[in-house]
């Protein structure tokens, strides 16, 4: 499933969930992450970020795509990280 993920994360958190989401998909921009995911495998991903966030304070965003269909991607400016894996 397509998936695109946003953090907004206390500082002394943000390197351990970069580290963690670049695992699993794509880092296109400060706290932006897009990728293909299984369904166990961002189930997997959202037991670890929430083992690591602090549910009062930090957000996470988990936009995903569960019927197939390909999402449009529209750059304006610069592109950050090429994501040839995610249309």
């Amino acid at each position: 499933m397509c998936v695109i993920l946003i953090y907004d994360v206390a500082e002394k958190r943000v390197s351990k969930m970069l580290k963690l989401c670049r695992q699993y998909l794509c880092w296109i921009q400060n706290s932006v992450f897009e990728g293909e995911l299984s369904e166990v495998k961002l189930r997997e991903l959202q037991y670890k970020i929430g083992n690591l966030i602090d549910k009062k304070e930090d957000s996470v965003i988990i936009f995903s795509n569960k019927m197939g269909y390909h999402m449009s991607k529209d750059i304006l400016g610069k592109e950050r990280m090429s994501t040839e894996n995610f249309l």
